[in-house]
């Protein structure tokens, strides 16, 4: 993994689009079923669109239905953050990119075997690299 991104709200702003901005720094969301990778199914690796790090490869997208891309395990674990979200009059667990810090969406716990988990993702948090 790469050093630590750190950038000022600028450069932030400055990088990423305005809807990237208000998800990935604002601890936005994006609305279901409206997202570039939702229903994407090409073969790849998911990336976070603030710094490029590996978080989720496409052998672990399913339809959950939630209208959010899903995933059941992150790449690898060291690559993500989880911590508790307390908005919304509501308990979940967000999950973070561990190197810039950006929020992604949340994880929840009715997901698939072999983890039972749903990584909830918002498209716009991500970049995908496809498999050649």
């Amino acid at each position: 993994m790469n050093e630590s991104v750190k950038k000022s709200e600028k450069e932030w702003k400055d990088k990423l689009s305005k809807e990237q901005f208000f998800v990935l720094r604002l601890k936005g969301t994006e609305r279901p079923f409206t997202g570039e990778f939702w229903d994407h199914k090409e073969k790849g690796t998911y990336k976070c669109a603030g710094c490029g790090t590996p978080l989720f490869e496409s052998d672990t997208k399913f339809d959950s239905g939630c209208g959010w891309p899903s995933f059941f395990e992150p790449l690898e674990e060291g690559n993500i953050e989880e911590e508790i979200d307390t908005s919304h009059d509501m308990i979940r667990t967000e999950v973070l990119c561990k190197n810039c810090g950006g929020h992604l969406g949340h994880i929840f716990d009715d997901g698939p075997k072999p983890t039972g988990l749903r990584f909830c993702i918002n498209s716009v948090t991500l970049d995908f690299e496809k498999e050649h």
